[in-house]
């Protein structure tokens, strides 16, 4: 049913009708509106939205006194393609332009990071300091697999840090080989396992490509053919990791894929409360005075940052958390969201 090509092509002549004829304009795009609906008709008969389209028109029709036969709009220009196949075969790679073109609107996107303790910012904002020793996924769709693996801060401590990151890249047929990308502490390196820096020979290969930022500190890996980029950062003696995921994207999973800590956080028998922070290898004021200098704000990245500080001894911390703040200061479609506060 493609009811929704119709929708965004009557949305584009629609747009920016002004001047004299605006109403014969109007007219003609409603009657070529309609006239795609017609072709959809088949395939669209069990959908609610093509109903809607097609009432809709109709009222629409009468409210501007448009006739049913008469001109249409022109067909909105297609992008030139090499091989003759319309947009489809061209942008398939390119997430955000075949979604805009199929909806005529852009998509959204989410939010996920896991630093420090580890502390873990959900797609939906809720925010957990986790035990979690061993591997755990981070995400598990049809397109990513995400696993950090946590081993203690300090011999004894109930704290963890992220030593490892291995994120697996689903072969997407049109677009890329299934690629790897494994982090370490002190190895944080500018490719894919196998070498490679982009999505391969494919003919959307270069829609997939890793960058570093920072040498050894800094990496950056953008999937432009599923609308998301992620940040692979070391500080100090641990990893953290930063996404910006188109919404379809992150939800595009199973039941079965239920452990997923972007997606349902820590589970509630992994969480630390933050409070415990005030027993430690450094003061809590001394604590708070230098996460004061890097993060101004007290907001949970503040806090998360005193109880890393507290916890393990080691000011390197600090940086975690200002990373973790930077990525969602770049990542975050909406800015309001930027600091949560608990």
């Amino acid at each position: 049913c493609k009811i929704l090509r119709c929708n965004s092509e009557y949305v584009a002549a629609t747009l920016n009708l002004r001047g004299s004829n605006r109403n014969a304009a109007y007219c003609n795009a409603l009657r070529s509106y309609s006239h795609c609906t017609r072709k959809t008709a088949r395939t669209c008969r069990g959908d609610l939205a093509y109903h809607s389209a097609v009432h809709g028109i109709e009222d629409l029709m009468i409210q501007n006194n448009c006739s049913k036969e008469g001109p249409t709009s022109p067909p909105r220009p297609r992008p030139p393609s090499p091989n003759h196949q319309g947009f489809e075969s061209l942008d398939i790679c390119n997430y955000e332009k075949s979604f805009l073109y199929k909806h005529g609107q852009p998509p959204s996107y989410q939010h996920c990071a896991a630093f420090g303790d580890p502390h873990i910012r959900t797609f939906h904002d809720d925010f957990h300091t986790c035990r979690v020793e061993g591997s755990w996924p981070l995400l598990d769709n049809d397109y990513l697999f995400v696993q950090a693996t946590s081993s203690p801060v300090a011999k004894g401590s109930n704290a963890t840090v992220t030593s490892k990151l291995t994120i697996i890249f689903k072969n997407m047929k049109e677009c890329i080989d299934q690629k790897v990308y494994q982090a370490e502490i002190d190895n944080l390196p500018a490719a894919f396992e196998d070498g490679s820096v982009n999505g391969g020979e494919r003919p959307g290969g270069s829609s997939l490509a890793i960058r570093e930022r920072s040498p050894g500190r800094h990496v950056e890996i953008r999937a432009e053919y599923i609308g998301t980029t992620i940040a692979v950062r070391q500080a100090g003696r641990q990893l953290s990791f930063s996404i910006r995921a188109a919404e379809e994207v992150a939800r595009a999973f199973t039941e079965e894929q239920d452990l997923q800590l972007c997606v349902g956080g820590c589970p509630r028998s992994q969480r630390i409360s933050r409070s415990e922070c005030c027993r430690g290898r450094v003061a809590a004021e001394t604590a708070r005075a230098l996460c004061k200098e890097m993060l101004p704000v007290e907001d949970v990245y503040f806090q998360s940052c005193v109880f890393d500080v507290v916890t393990s001894g080691d000011a390197n911390f600090t940086m975690a958390a200002h990373g973790a703040l930077e990525d969602a200061r770049v990542f975050l479609p909406n800015a309001e969201k930027l600091h949560i506060f608990q």
